[in-house]
Protein backbone atom coordinates (compact mmCIF):
# COMPACT_ATOMS: atom_id res chain seq x y z
CA UNK A 1 0.00 0.00 0.00
CA UNK A 2 1.21 3.04 -0.80
CA UNK A 3 2.14 6.09 2.06
CA UNK A 4 2.44 9.71 1.52
CA UNK A 5 3.23 12.60 3.45
CA UNK A 6 0.97 15.53 3.89
CA UNK A 7 1.24 18.72 5.17
CA UNK A 8 -2.51 20.03 6.60
CA UNK A 9 -3.64 23.58 6.95
CA UNK A 10 -6.77 23.95 8.92
CA UNK A 11 -9.34 27.01 9.02
CA UNK A 12 -8.00 27.76 5.23
CA UNK A 13 -9.98 29.88 3.44
CA UNK A 14 -10.64 26.86 0.82
CA UNK A 15 -10.63 23.24 0.94
CA UNK A 16 -7.68 22.41 -1.69
CA UNK A 17 -4.64 20.01 -2.69
CA UNK A 18 -1.41 21.15 -3.41
CA UNK A 19 2.32 19.57 -4.48
CA UNK A 20 5.29 21.09 -3.00
CA UNK A 21 8.59 20.65 -4.14
CA UNK A 22 9.75 18.23 -2.34
CA UNK A 23 7.25 16.51 -3.35
CA UNK A 24 4.86 16.82 0.20
CA UNK A 25 1.14 16.96 -0.58
CA UNK A 26 -0.28 20.51 1.29
CA UNK A 27 -3.98 19.80 1.78
CA UNK A 28 -5.88 22.55 2.65
CA UNK A 29 -9.31 22.32 4.74
CA UNK A 30 -11.93 24.74 6.00
CA UNK A 31 -12.42 22.52 8.92
CA UNK A 32 -11.04 23.41 12.20
CA UNK A 33 -8.72 20.97 14.01
CA UNK A 34 -10.95 19.91 16.62
CA UNK A 35 -13.02 16.43 17.40
CA UNK A 36 -11.25 14.77 14.23
CA UNK A 37 -12.91 17.71 12.09
CA UNK A 38 -10.09 18.09 10.06
CA UNK A 39 -8.61 14.54 9.64
CA UNK A 40 -12.00 13.77 8.02
CA UNK A 41 -11.97 16.45 5.82
CA UNK A 42 -8.68 15.44 5.05
CA UNK A 43 -9.52 11.77 4.32
CA UNK A 44 -12.86 12.92 2.18
CA UNK A 45 -10.42 15.77 -0.12
CA UNK A 46 -8.28 12.85 -0.68
CA UNK A 47 -10.55 10.50 -1.52
CA UNK A 48 -12.16 12.47 -3.74
CA UNK A 49 -8.97 13.59 -5.61
CA UNK A 50 -7.18 9.71 -6.10
CA UNK A 51 -11.07 8.78 -6.48
CA UNK A 52 -10.69 5.53 -4.37
CA UNK A 53 -13.34 5.16 -1.43
CA UNK A 54 -12.76 7.11 2.12
CA UNK A 55 -12.89 3.90 3.87
CA UNK A 56 -9.49 2.52 1.82
CA UNK A 57 -7.41 5.94 2.96
CA UNK A 58 -6.21 5.44 6.90
CA UNK A 59 -3.79 7.77 8.42
CA UNK A 60 -0.73 6.16 9.58
CA UNK A 61 1.09 8.63 11.87
CA UNK A 62 0.23 12.47 12.73
CA UNK A 63 -3.32 12.05 14.24
CA UNK A 64 -2.75 15.23 15.98
CA UNK A 65 0.22 16.84 13.72
CA UNK A 66 -0.32 19.01 10.72
CA UNK A 67 2.55 16.33 9.37
CA UNK A 68 0.78 13.00 8.46
CA UNK A 69 1.58 10.03 6.62
CA UNK A 70 -1.40 8.60 4.58
CA UNK A 71 -2.08 4.95 3.80
CA UNK A 72 -4.06 4.10 0.79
Amino acid sequence: MPQIKIRVIPRARRNAIDTMDDGTIRIHTTAAPTDGDANASVIKLLARHFDVPKSQIQIIRGHTSRDKVIEF
